[in-house]
């Protein structure tokens, strides 16, 4: 090939390139698609997937509580229902306790809770889900994520680095927010922060994310904060052991479960 061959193709190179990194780079402006899209990145990530978790509450005193847990998750269907199990291991005193949602997009979600000092199952309300969950700042809700159409969505910004929405509930009589505002990363479609106002105009409550690593070609979140702008406290949530696509089946995900959690899917694979 000859030096004005050679100089032409990579000119052209240079200008598809260019192309390709300009389409790729065009922000989007329709908010319901990023809302969802935001929603696939945080909670549909493979067929299924695994996490054990470790989560450090802080009140503002600075008293500490510890818990530790394996997340176990199954796509019913890809953006729609899913289904979650967790299961507490640490410390002694929640050891053994099971948490089961059913996730629904068409109705109000199921969701038990397993109390092994008790043996006994316990059904949590609809109106429970955004209450605390076993003492910490995440509610129940935050395990398997709102759902996005309980929310209107505007787009108010858009960065080099983030899509700036606000949400606001269609029904202000099941939640304790006025509305939200969220901070989805551009490349990733993580949601990287929130902040919940209160009917009174106050950010109340905050969602951050503090770390984000790749797995299996999935972008997660490892670690977060919930921090209670109230009263202080703050909950810390780290991820770790994390796998995508394992085969888990619908059986996992059964009443059953509750009492007899599923060994084989909570014990790490080797090589983890």
């Amino acid at each position: 090939m000859h030096v004005s061959d050679l100089l032409r193709a990579g000119l052209a190179g240079m200008l598809l390139s260019g192309l390709a990194g300009g389409l790729q780079a065009q922000a989007l402006t329709d908010a319901d698609e990023i809302v969802n899209r935001a929603n696939l990145a945080a909670y549909y990530a493979g067929a299924d997937g695994r996490s054990e978790a470790r989560m450090i509450i802080r009140d503002a005193q600075g008293r500490e509580q510890r818990r530790q847990f394996t997340v176990l998750r199954r796509n019913v269907t890809t953006g729609a229902d899913q289904d979650f199990l967790v299961v507490f291991s640490q410390p002694s005193d929640v050891r053994g306790t099971v948490y089961l949602v059913k996730k629904h997009v068409d109705r109000d979600d199921d969701r038990w809770l397993y109390l092994p000092g008790l043996d006994l199952v316990k059904r949590v309300a609809a109106g429970d889900k955004r209450t605390s969950f076993v003492g910490a700042d995440y509610f129940y809700e935050d395990v398997s994520g709102r759902r996005p159409s309980d929310d209107s969505h505007e787009l108010i910004e858009t960065t080099d680095a983030f899509y700036v929405l606000r949400h606001v509930p269609k029904d202000t009589s099941l939640v304790e927010f006025a509305s939200y505002v969220t901070w989805i990363d551009r490349s990733t479609f993580l949601p990287m922060k929130i902040e919940y106002t209160s009917p009174g105009g106050q950010v109340y409550r905050r969602v951050e994310v503090s770390a984000v690593e790749t797995v299996q070609g999935f972008p997660t979140v490892t670690a977060s904060r919930v921090s209670n702008l109230e009263s202080g406290g703050y909950t810390d949530m780290q991820f770790r052991y994390i796998a995508y696509d394992l085969g888990m089946n619908a059986e996992v995900f059964t009443e059953r479960s509750l009492r007899n959690p599923p060994r084989e899917w909570l014990q790490r694979s080797k090589g983890e």
